[in-house]
């Protein structure tokens, strides 16, 4: 049966859809939007009760509440009571002064400063809650300090939202010191209920470097495992990696592209490396900057390999470790997708900036 629909406000649909899809919203204030726009679109009060669950008497009071305030209606009204006595300002104030040293701690927990406030240990979590005080948490930070920060940032997010005509753009890096581990025991796999299980302890059986050049448009890589990671090897990984695309003229007879992304560590800037760049002009080089490896693509499909392929892996010696790897490399260029890029320069550049950030978690102690 339907009913005279509640009439909505400009804009006010959209905000009380908004609450409805929210994780972080209090449910009472979603259930009170649903109301609200069940409402709207002409059900009767019975049916709106029997869709949300609620009594008819608090279908009629949201409705009203709405219908004379609008979405301040659907807040909670201040409550009568007893006027607060404690003061959250001077919590906070007192969780911003370092603990005494002779406490011996390096932050304060809501039970170490409740007693020398002469309150209860839940007042000073909420008044956490309420200023957004988070003494438990730590993060790190690091500032890049490349002078050509933006300029590089820019440089490398567009070769990747618009590479050139005829170009393969690749992102090139190291994975070094991969260790050879193997357990002690054998592992115990996985069943219905425990997962599988590994020794703690470990033979270190030594170490490889692997090699990688990501084709962002198809996904493929082109690898190579070597015992050490200086230039030399870089070098020779370079000269594969040409091999690896050889030069395709376009229909207007110029040559094939090659546009490497790749950190600034040493052994890829080295003179041999220059040199051999400038004997071979149509292999381009971008630096992402210092301190900002997290641009080149290739360090996400590192986290693949190193969750899929290595961190549960058992290797007896490098000469495993490196099959296994060449093995992984080939079934993933069978079942490659390309790499999407959808950050610009100036969204990356905006979050980079440690004024932007925002905090959202809430203490449970």
């Amino acid at each position: 049966m339907r009913a005279e629909p509640l009439g909505l406000r400009d804009g006010e649909k959209e905000e009380l859809s908004r609450w409805l899809r929210s994780s972080t919203i209090r449910a009472g204030l979603a259930q009170r939007a649903r109301i609200v726009l069940l409402a709207a679109d002409g059900y009767s009060n019975v049916d709106v009760a029997a869709q949300v669950g609620v009594s008819l008497p608090t279908v009629r009071q949201w409705r009203q509440r709405y219908a004379r305030s609008g979405l301040g209606g659907l807040l909670d009204a201040e409550r009568s009571g007893r006027p607060k006595t404690v003061d959250d300002r001077k919590i906070v104030e007192a969780t911003l002064r370092p603990p005494p040293k002779k406490l011996g701690v390096t932050h304060w927990s809501n039970r170490l400063l409740a007693p020398r406030l002469g309150v209860d240990h839940a007042t000073v979590a909420r008044a956490w809650k309420a200023y957004g005080v988070q003494p438990w948490r730590v993060e790190t930070f690091k500032f890049s300090t490349d002078p050509e920060l933006v300029a590089k940032v820019t440089d490398v997010v567009g070769l990747y939202l618009a590479p050139p005509e005829n170009a393969v753009v690749l992102c090139v890096d190291e994975k070094s010191q991969i260790q050879a581990l193997d357990r002690t025991a054998p592992m115990l796999p996985m069943q219905p209920g425990p997962p599988e299980r590994r020794t703690h302890d470990y033979k270190r059986n030594g170490t490889t470097t692997l090699f990688a050049a990501l084709d962002i448009a198809t996904g493929t890589v082109t690898a190579a495992c070597k015992p050490r990671h200086r230039h030399q090897e870089f070098l020779a990984f370079l000269k594969q990696v040409a091999k690896a695309y050889p030069d395709q003229p376009g229909p207007d007879g110029q040559s094939q592209e090659l546009h490497l992304a790749m950190d600034n560590y040493a052994a890829h800037k080295r003179v041999e490396i220059r040199d051999w760049l400038a004997a071979n002009p149509r292999v381009h080089v971008l630096f992402t900057p210092t301190s900002g490896s997290w641009l080149n693509l290739v360090e996400v499909w590192f986290g693949i390999i190193e969750r899929q392929a290595i961190h549960r892996g058992t290797f007896r010696s490098v000469r495993e470790l490196n099959a296994k790897i060449r093995t992984f490399i080939d079934a993933w260029n069978d079942r490659s997708h390309p790499f999407v890029w959808t950050k610009t320069a100036e969204e990356i550049l905006k979050k980079a900036d440690p004024r932007n950030r925002k905090t959202t978690s809430a203490t449970r102690h």
